[in-house]
Order: C-alpha cells, then structure tokens, then sequence
C-alpha cells in the first residue's frame, strides 16, 4: 500500500521534476551557445537607481571579513531553491489538486523564459564582474560560507552544481522565490502567506548582500514571475483543450463500441432462436 502511493507520487512529481532538471541542463549549455558577456548593463542601470552599487553599500554595512551568523540566515534560504518549490508542489497536489498543473506551468515559463534571456544576454554577477576587475572589489560571502563548515573548494564544486556561472539576469532565485509566496498567498490565506513573504524578502537582500545578484536582476526576476503567474492559465486551458478532445473521441469511441458489441451479440441471440 505504502509502496503504491509513493509510486502515485512520483508519477505525479515527475513531470515537474523533469522540468526543472531540464532546464537546469539547458541553462548549463547557455554560456557556452553565446560567450559575449555583458559586465556593464546591470551595474549601470543600479548606480543609476541609487548612485552606487547596493552591493558595495551592503557589505560596507555588514561584511567584516569573516562570517557572521547573519550570513548563515541568509545564505540557507539560497540553498533552499529547489527544494520548497517541490514541497510546495506536493501540498498543493495534495490539498489543492485543481490548482497543481497552474503550478508546474507557472514555474515553466519562468524558467524557460529565463533560459532564453540567458542565452541571448549572458550578463556576470556581482562577485564574477568584481573578480575581473570591472566593478570595485567585492567578497563572495557564499565561498567564505562554506569555507568556515570546511569546504576549502566551494568554486569548484559550485561550478558542478551551477554549470553557468553568467545566468545572472533575471534572477531565477529572486524569480521562484516571489512565485512560492504568490501561490501560498492565492491557495492559502493571508496568514500563511505573509508568513511566506519573509523567504522572497529574505531572498532578495541576501542575493544582492552576498554578491550573487545586482538590485536589477532581482526587479527583473519579479516581473518574470508575474508574467509567468499572469499568462499560466491561458496556457493551462490550451493544454487542457487536446487533452479534452481526445478523452471525449476516446470515450465516444468506447461507447460506440460497446453499442456495436451489444448489437452483434442482440443479433446472434436472435439467430440462435431462430435456428430452434
């Protein structure tokens, strides 16, 4: 029993999962389809906004060249990317199953539109552009993370994890983590979802403290998720349409088979008769 539901489970996840393997794999080809690195459009258009990078602002705050505890707070909802998109996928499923294929297209969209975006505008990050000398020094707080847990290599492994290293623009994190607040905003209650707005909050001021993200590519991941939240149930209901049309032939048919079944078996009864 306990076998079969898991097995239902992972039916009905697998989808999604593929998904987003998918285009996680899709995104590790993008930097290499184009190599033409834009350095300059996001720290531009955030000295534009504020008159200096918020980056550079934010660790003259808070970064004092060794890890705080407020680093760990806001390096772990990072880490969290993948996985309360997925369990929120499974409450959803389980408590409000109506509502999981608007899910699964919302987070679709957006990360296919993001794969697309990085591939036509491969843009570096913060810690990256800093790294090459064209924005003013800035620490890559997430390595500093895991060298005080005793990972001395944190950049190599990350480029096993996060083959691209330039899919900066949008932010997908900024991008999945307002789409989790919208949906347990919209299935439910206020109360949850204020609740839920702390991780996207959290998520935002950690991205661009820590170096991961420009102020910009956080707003742009934002409106990508709106657009993909707005649009996902258009595309629900065009997907859903085939899939109608084929249940009903599948249906028609069936019926109209058994009539036939019905009717020859009629006919052969009165044969028989006939024949005593």
């Amino acid at each position: 029993m306990i076998f079969r539901q898991a097995m239902f489970v992972l039916k009905r996840l697998l989808p999604f999962i593929l998904i987003l393997l998918t285009y996680d794999s899709f995104r590790g080809i993008a930097d290499q389809l184009n190599t033409n690195v834009n350095y300059s459009f996001p720290p531009s258009i955030d000295r534009w906004l504020f008159g200096e990078l918020p980056t550079v602002s934010l660790q003259s705050w808070l970064w004092h060249g060794h890890v705080r505890w407020y680093d760990f707070a806001l390096y772990l909802p990072y880490l969290l990317h993948f996985v309360l998109p997925i369990g929120l996928a499974i409450l959803i499923w389980q408590t409000k199953q109506s509502y999981y294929w608007r899910y699964v297209v919302t987070f679709t969209v957006v990360s296919f539109a993001a794969f697309f975006t990085f591939l036509l505008f491969p843009a570096a990050p913060p810690w990256l552009a800093s790294d090459n000398g064209h924005i003013e020094p800035v620490t890559r707080i997430s390595s500093d993370v895991w060298h005080s847990l005793g990972l001395t290599d944190f950049p190599s492994v990350y480029n096993h994890i996060s083959p691209n290293p330039v899919a900066a623009v949008p932010s997908l994190h900024a991008a999945w983590a307002i789409l989790v607040s919208i949906f347990v905003f919209r299935y439910y209650g206020r109360k949850w979802g204020a609740l839920s707005a702390l991780y996207p909050l959290v998520i935002f001021f950690g991205t661009v403290y820590q170096g991961e993200h420009y102020f910009i590519d956080v707003v742009l991941g934002v409106l990508y998720a709106i657009g993909a939240y707005l649009i996902s149930p258009y595309i629900v209901r065009l997907l859903k349409k085939p899939a109608l049309h084929i249940w009903s032939r599948h249906t028609r048919g069936r019926s109209q088979a058994a009539k036939a079944a019905r009717i020859r078996l009629n006919h052969s009864s009165n044969t028989r008769s006939a024949c005593r």
